[in-house]
Parts: structure tokens; C-alpha cells; sequence
């Protein structure tokens, strides 16, 4: 069975796109569905899926995103020597509705399809051999699923000067676990308008910034559901404080084993304790002796911080 057309993207507005996105699931959303994409919550891409929350968008990130794809396209025709072209349509899966695509390039004569990346080049260790991003491998056989081809490739660009390019074969195994947990997440989540748990992941505390960034003064009645979250976190902030003293504990004991030693061998590790200058500004000298000077480089943030006390 083959994909459907949802709409055509040759003349499609970007905010035309974005609502559009709004009706179902694409390949760039299944890392965050899978677990594996660190920049964004499922707590994030819910409230973006039901319109209560727009992500900014930067223009020169979309510029600079569309004109590179382009150069990667080209890099990989010249490198592989295989022909791709654009295929300028948002697609959907023939039978599951919630997955759609849409496709950097597909490739002429192959049932493939080509992903195009840039990244820096301190992440050129994720491609080393046949490493792919997890959150890439995911966004791939989500392609595969809704296009029904039989391989899919991946072009990176790395720190501007490193090209790679790699072939990826269609996972049927994979393609159920996603086309399963994409299903639970558009149904369970999406459509029945239950959000789901926030998780600690950093993304997860970046988007918390970015909705509450200040408080309105008031005051909000908790309830026993918010008492046992805070049983819970005290019971852990304990736990922590009991670790951190065991780890000081054996940090000194190794000290103490190694003296003025700068490193210690063992037949299983090598331990280094060693003395190295720290530069560090006085600000406490500098406000008294240029207090203009540290006025003008002092930058002034608003900072929400949770506190916990105990009602007595």
C-alpha cells in the first residue's frame, strides 16, 4: 500500500505547516515519542500537538537549515553517485492516519528515501562506523513505515567540513515498536486530551522556564497528590546527602592512600591527583575598588527557585 498525499508543499506557508503538523505524528517527533530525543519532553510535543504551545521559531536557524539540506542533497549525488529529487508533498500512512512524512529527498530509481543533517563537529563521535543518533534511526524507520520503501539514507554535514553518509535498511520490528507507542501516545494522549507525566529531563525543565518564567504573586492551595510528590523528593534529597557523604568518604581515602603522589596504578585503573591553577574574578575586591566597572558587566536574571518547608 502506498502513502497518500495530505497536501502538496511546494506553495505552503511555513505557518500552513505547522498546522498541518498539528494533525498527526512526523518523523521528527518519534525520538521524542521513543524516549531518545534529548531536546524536546513528550510533555512538550503534547501541548504543541493540541495548540497550546507554539516553539519559536529562529529564521536564520530555518534559512541556514533549508540551504544546507540542499548542499548536503548535492554532496551525497556527487559522492554516492545516485540521483535524488524532492518529493513536495506532506504524506500520510495509508492505514495508521496519525503517522505522516515529510521527506527530505527520495531517491530515483530505489525505493529509498534520503535524510539530510548538519551537525557540529563535537558530535562526530554519534557516527563513528555504523553509529547513527538514535533519535535519527527513529525518524527513519518512521519514513520507511509511512512510505512503504525498502531502505532509507542519511547524509550528515559535521563541523562544516566532515561529509558522511550512510545506508539504513528497513527494520520491521522496529517499525511496529514505533507505529505502537505512536499509536498509544496520538490516542491515549493527543486525541483524549490527557497530558502526560512530566518527566526531569532537561528538556522537560527548559520548556518549564520557558511557559512560567515568573511567578503572579498569588498563592495556590495543594492538595495530599502534591504531598506525597514532596514525601517523595525529601525522602530523596536525604538519600542524595547520604551519598555525597560516602563519596567524599572514599574520594579521601583514596587521597590519603596517594599523598604527594600525582597518580596512582592499580591493576584495574589509573587515578590522578594533581594541582592546577584556577583563575577565578574577585567580585567582592571589584565592586569595592571599581564599582562601575562591575556594574557594567553585571547581568541581572530573574531566577525561580523552588523552595520546600515544612508546616509546623
Amino acid at each position: 500500500m502506498r502513502a497518500e498525499s495530505l497536501v502538496s508543499t511546494i506553495e505552503l506557508s511555513r505557518q500552513d505547516w505547522l498546522a498541518y503538523r498539528q494533525k498527526g505524528l512526523g518523523g521528527s517527533d518519534c525520538g521524542t515519542i521513543m524516549g531518545v530525543n534529548k531536546w524536546k519532553s513528550k510533555f512538550q510535543l503534547y501541548l504543541e500537538k493540541t495548540g497550546e504551545y507554539v516553539e519559536e521559531v529562529n529564521n536564520e536557524f530555518v534559512y541556514w537549515g533549508n540551504t544546507l539540506e540542499n548542499l548536503v542533497a548535492k554532496e551525497f549525488e556527487l559522492r554516492s553517485g545516485k540521483k535524488v529529487r524532492r518529493r513536495n508533498s506532506m504524506l500520510v500512512h495509508p492505514e495508521h492516519n496519525f503517522m505522516m512524512a515529510n521527506l527530505d529527498r527520495v531517491v530515483v530509481g530505489e525505493k529509498a528515501i534520503l535524510e539530510c543533517k548538519t551537525t557540529s563537529a563535537y558530535n562526530l563521535g554519534e557516527w563513528e562506523g555504523d553509529e547513527i543518533p538514535a533519535v535519527y534511526l527513529c525518524q527513519l524507520q518512521h519514513y520507511l513505515a509511512v512510505t512503504g520503501y525498502e531502505k532509507a539514507y542519511i547524509a550528515v554535514l559535521c563541523g562544516g567540513n566532515q561529509f558522511i553518509w550512510k545506508e539504513v535498511p528497513r527494520d520491521e520490528e522496529l517499525i511496529e515498536i514505533i507505529i505502537k507507542n505512536e499509536r498509544k501516545f496520538w490516542e491515549e494522549n493527543v486525541l483524549a486530551g490527557v497530558a502526560p507525566e512530566i518527566d526531569g529531563s532537561s528538556a522537560a525543565t527548559d520548556l518549564l522556564k520557558k511557559l512560567y518564567p515568573e511567578d503572579n504573586g498569588e498563592t495556590l492551595m495543594l492538595t495530599n497528590k502534591e504531598d506525597q510528590i514532596i514525601e517523595a523528593l525529601e525522602a530523596i534529597k536525604s538519600e542524595l546527602k547520604e551519598l555525597e557523604m560516602l563519596k567524599k568518604k572514599y574520594e579521601n581515602q583514596l587521597k590519603m592512600e596517594l599523598e604527594e603522589a600525582a597518580q596512582g596504578l592499580s591493576p584495574k585503573y589509573v587515578v590522578t591527583y594533581k594541582a592546577a591553577d584556577r583563575n577565578d574574578i574577585d567580585a567582592k575586591l571589584l565592586k569595592a575598588e571599581a564599582p562601575e566597572l562591575a556594574k557594567k558587566y553585571t547581568k541581572t536574571t530573574s531566577v525561580r527557585t523552588l523552595r520546600i518547608k515544612e508546616v509546623k
